[in-house]
């Protein structure tokens, strides 16, 4: 990443100045008195900087956007040694952001989308899929050189991982799982650094220390050839730590309150202050997404279980990595970090959403064509979920383990369900080491075979 251009020293009172010696030209300085530019973006300096127009002063009419910035800016919390006051204001993706999630991600609405959908068993074996997503982008994003389909093929078998990135893959899967165990905790020391020991442990210990605290100063964030992120110092990290437990411990969502502040928002400060602390040697990254998550389902929107922010963040690492470094070179501005993620948030939410609706379109296709067919009645109710599931393309292969876990039944009649669809001519099967693995046959192969 190439170290970013850091803004200009803010002039203070920059419209004294505009009418002092700028007075020809005032009126495209004051055409830039908005927090956001004409698209609605909120730039830092190092996109800015080639987007103003021609012939003006930079510093000047930078102090005129940041003049009018700081008049919207709303206090979060203080970070850092010395502290540093955190401010942000609200952009339009930061509302978008949190009206889908409001509407699509609440516990109360997968409820809904469950009943609605009319074949739970479907949505869920569709819902237990989405899990892993999260988990294998995730361990993707910190540079796990696997390709998703391995990684979920490690998480379906539950096998021995035989590498370093599968064990990294394993332990994101565990931090997500905790999480959501533990979404009815307070936060604390303990529980951020069990989540790290659950994340990390059995990779590399001599790297990562599992669960504990770095206790040296020397651990940056670069790329190789430079620094692009000092975290605070060591001494006194435990006490920032617990600064920052009790901020996200105390409720913020009083409407009433001035210091009111809607979950998502509080979810992803939490996610920028663990980043930001940079508080273990590694892993900070997948600790810092974990408790974003830990968040959400701790205040009801179960159905970020099934978003996996990381699969969009992982498509642009460097601007994910900027929105941070952005934050930190303008007075810890932290509308940079949120607004980014609210984008990728909003996408991430609709991404899911459109899931839901081509999964509940094909039930109802499917459904047309095993009554017309004669097919409904020769299966079982758990061999309509499997094959619908096929159909779709949520999933290609099936095991026995992976069916059992997926629909909570006992191994042999997993087992039964898909030997009997085997035999029906809608599966086939094949022997991949020491197990079998069913795919379904195409669809036309299947009515071919029906209509005979």
């Amino acid at each position: 990443m190439n170290i970013i251009k850091r803004p200009p020293e803010v002039i203070t009172d920059p419209y004294s100045l505009i009418i002092a010696e700028h007075k020809d030209r005032a009126a495209q300085y004051l055409e830039l008195a908005h927090p956001l530019d004409p698209k609605g973006r909120y730039l830092h300096f190092d996109e800015w900087r080639f987007r103003f127009p021609a012939g003006l002063d930079a510093a000047l009419a930078w102090s005129v956007i940041k003049f009018s910035r700081n008049g919207q800016l709303s206090p979060a919390l203080k970070l850092g040694d010395p502290p540093h006051q955190c401010r942000y204001l609200h952009t339009p993706a930061m509302h978008l952001a949190v009206s889908k999630c409001d509407q699509h991600t609440t516990t109360a609405q997968l409820e809904w989308m469950c009943s609605k959908i009319g074949e739970s068993k479907h949505l869920q074996y569709l819902l237990n899929d989405l899990v892993e997503d999260e988990a294998i982008s995730s361990s993707q994003l910190e540079g796990a050189a696997t390709t998703t389909k391995a990684a979920k093929d490690l998480l379906k078998r539950s096998r021995v991982p035989r590498s370093v990135d599968e064990k990294m893959i394993i332990g994101n899967y565990k931090m997500m799982n905790f999480a959501w165990e533990n979404r009815d905790k307070e936060l604390s020391e303990e529980l951020i650094t069990e989540l790290h020991k659950i994340g990390v442990e059995g990779i590399d210990d001599d790297k990562y220390h599992p669960g504990a605290f770095k206790n040296t100063d020397d651990v940056v964030v670069g790329d190789g050839s430079e620094v692009v992120h000092q975290p605070p110092p060591v001494a006194g990290l435990p006490e920032r730590i617990g600064q920052l437990c009790d901020w996200i411990n105390t409720d913020h969502t009083d409407g009433l309150s001035k210091a009111y502040m809607h979950p998502l928002i509080k979810a992803i400060i939490l996610h920028f202050a663990i980043g930001y602390e940079h508080p273990f040697h590694d892993g900070n990254g997948r600790v810092a997404r974990s408790l974003f998550y830990w968040f959400m389902f701790k205040k009801g929107f179960s159905a970020f279980r099934y978003i996996a922010i990381s699969t969009l963040l992982k498509k642009a690492p460097i601007q994910y990595g900027k929105s941070y470094l952005y934050t930190e070179t303008d007075g810890m501005d932290l509308t940079y970090f949120l607004d980014y993620q609210c984008r990728v948030l909003a996408r991430a939410i609709s991404k899911f959403t459109e899931t839901y609706e081509k999964t509940a379109q094909s039930i109802m296709e499917f459904n047309a064509f095993l009554f017309q067919s004669g097919l409904y009645n020769k299966l079982s109710e758990k061999q309509r979920v499997v094959l619908n599931v096929a159909k779709q393309g949520v999933a290609t292969e099936f095991t026995v383990s992976q069916v059992k876990d997926n629909l909570g039944c006992a191994y042999n009649t997993a087992a039964t369900v898909l030997n009997g669809l085997v035999e029906l001519g809608i599966f086939q099967k094949q022997k991949v080491g020491s197990e079998w693995v069913y795919c379904m046959y195409d669809s036309d192969r299947i009515m071919k075979t029906w209509k005979q």
